[in-house]
C-alpha cells in the first residue's frame, strides 16, 4: 500500500526543473506572485464599483468592452517590439504604466464623487500597457526555459496563476465592502512596487542580430506564419469561442446578490482559481500527453458544460463548484496551448505569435463578458449562463471536426515541434 502510494504521488508530483535550472525564471516568477495578487484585487474593485455607482448590468459589462480595442491594437504591436527590442526593458516599463493606473483609480475613488469614466478609461489604457507588455513575457518565458521543460514551465505559470486568482479576489471581495474600493487600488500599486524590485535584477535579453524591426510588415509576416499553420489556428479560435459564449464573471456581483449571498462575492471570483489550481497541483500528467489538440478541445467543451452547469444549481455554494469544474477544465486547455506554442514556434516570431495569442486568450473574456451582461439583460443572469454554456459546447465540437489537423496534433511527430527542438539542441550545444 505504501509503494502503491509512493507511486500516486510521484505520477502527480510538480516538476520545478525551470525554477531550479534558470534564475531569470526564477525571479519572473517571484515577480508574477506579486504583481497577479494586486491585479486580481483590482478585477474584483472594478466591477463591484462600477454596479455601486450605476446598478447597471450593461455598465458593468462595457467595463471589458472599452478594454477591447486597446487590447486588439496594443497586443499586436507588443509581440512586434517583442521580437526588435530588448524584452526586459519593455517588461519594466509596461510594469511602471501599470503602476500609474493602479495609482489613478485609487485617487479616483477617494473623491467624493468618483467619476464613472475614469473606470472605463483607465481600464482601457491599463489593458493597453498590460498588453504590449504580455508577448515580452512570453517570448522571455521561452527563451529562458529549456525546450523539454515548457510543459513543465506552464504548469508552474498557472500554478503562480491559481495562487493570485484563488486568494487576491477573495480578499478583495472583503476588502471592497468592508474598507472601499480605494484601500483595494491602493493595494495593487504596492504590489507593482515590489514586483519591479525583482523585474530589475532580470538579465538584459537583446533581440537577436538579424531581427525585423517593429513595423507593420512585420506583424503581417506574423500573421502569415500563424494562418498558414491550422494547428495553432485551432488553438486560438477553440479558445476564443470557449471564452465568447462561455465566460460570465460579470455576472458575479448580481449572481451574488440574487442569491443571497453578496458576502460571497469574492468566492465566485475565486471558483474558477480553486479548480484550475487542483489541476495545477495535479498537472504533471500533462507533461506525458502528446495529443495537446484534441486535449484542448475536450478540456473547452467541458468548460462550456460546467458554466451550462451552474445556471442550474440552486444556491452559492453548487455555483462554486460548478465554476470550480470550469476553472480546473479551462486550465488543462491553457496548459495545451502555451505546450504547443513554446515546443513549435521558431524563437525569432515568439513575440509577433504571442501577441496574436494574446487576442484570444484576452479578447476572448472581454467579448464573453458583454456578451453575458447583454444576455442577462434580455434573460436574466442564470439565462446567460446556461445558453451561453451551451453555445460554448457546440461551438467547440464544431470547430474540432472542421479542424482536422488541430485535432490530430501529436508533439511526438509534427515536423514543427521536432524542427524547434532539434534547433534548440544545436543552439544550447557548447562551441
Amino acid at each position: 500500500m505504501l509503494d502503491l502510494a509512493r507511486r500516486f504521488f510521484r505520477h502527480f508530483r510538480i516538476d520545478v526543473g525551470p525554477l531550479r535550472d534558470s534564475r531569470d525564471y526564477r525571479l519572473m516568477f517571484a515577480s508574477g506572485i506579486i504583481t497577479m495578487f494586486g491585479t486580481f484585487i483590482s478585477v474584483v474593485a472594478v466591477p463591484y464599483q462600477m454596479k455601486e455607482l450605476t446598478g447597471s448590468y450593461l455598465a458593468v459589462g462595457l467595463v471589458s468592452l472599452a478594454e477591447f480595442v486597446p487590447m486588439v491594437v496594443c497586443g499586436l504591436w507588443g509581440g512586434a517590439i517583442a521580437d526588435a527590442l530588448d524584452r526586459r526593458k519593455i517588461i519594466v516599463l509596461s510594469e511602471l504604466g501599470l503602476l500609474f493606473t493602479s495609482l489613478a483609480l485609487m485617487v479616483n475613488a477617494m473623491l467624493p464623487s468618483p467619476q464613472i469614466w475614469v473606470l472605463y478609461v483607465m481600464g482601457a489604457i491599463s489593458t493597453g500597457i498590460g498588453s504590449l507588455q504580455r508577448p515580452s513575457m512570453e517570448a522571455f518565458f521561452q527563451q529562458v526555459v529549456k525546450h523539454e521543460q515548457q510543459a513543465a514551465a506552464a504548469v508552474l505559470s498557472s500554478l503562480r496563476w491559481n495562487f493570485g486568482a484563488i486568494v487576491a479576489p477573495a480578499l478583495g471581495g472583503l476588502l471592497v465592502t468592508s474598507a472601499g474600493v480605494a484601500v483595494a487600488y491602493g493595494l495593487d500599486a504596492l504590489t507593482f512596487l515590489g514586483s519591479l524590485v525583482l523585474l530589475w535584477r532580470i538579465r538584459s535579453l537583446p533581440p537577436a542580430e538579424d531581427a525585423a524591426p517593429a513595423s507593420l510588415r512585420s506583424l503581417v509576416e506574423g500573421v502569415r506564419y500563424a494562418v498558414g499553420r491550422r494547428d495553432l489556428m485551432g488553438t486560438y479560435l477553440v479558445d476564443m469561442a470557449a471564452m465568447v459564449f462561455a465566460m460570465s464573471t460579470a455576472l458575479f456581483p448580481f449572481l451574488a446578490d440574487q442569491l443571497r449571498a453578496p458576502q460571497a462575492l469574492g468566492l465566485l471570483y475565486s471558483a474558477g482559481a480553486i479548480g484550475a489550481l487542483i489541476a495545477s497541483l495535479t498537472g504533471a500528467w500533462a507533461a506525458r500527453v502528446h495529443r495537446h489538440g484534441l486535449g484542448v478541445i475536450i478540456a473547452a467543451a467541458l468548460w462550456g458544460a460546467a458554466v451550462a452547469l451552474a445556471a442550474l444549481a440552486p444556491n452559492i455554494w453548487l455555483v462554486v463548484v460548478c465554476m470550480a469544474l470550469a476553472g480546473a477544465a479551462d486550465m488543462v486547455s491553457g496548459i495545451f496551448r502555451s505546450t504547443m506554442w513554446n515546443q513549435t514556434i521558431p524563437s525569432e516570431l515568439r513575440g509577433r505569435l504571442a501577441g496574436i495569442e494574446l487576442l484570444s486568450y484576452a479578447s476572448g473574456p472581454m467579448l464573453g463578458n458583454a456578451r453575458s451582461s447583454l444576455m442577462a439583460n434580455l434573460g436574466g443572469a442564470r439565462f446567460s449562463l446556461g445558453a451561453g454554456g451551451l453555445l460554448c459546447v457546440g461551438a467547440v465540437l464544431a470547430l474540432g471536426a472542421a479542424l482536422p489537423s488541430f485535432r490530430r496534433y501529436d508533439a511526438r511527430t509534427d515536423e514543427h515541434a521536432l524542427a524547434e527542438k532539434a534547433r534548440r539542441q544545436v543552439a544550447t550545444q557548447p562551441t
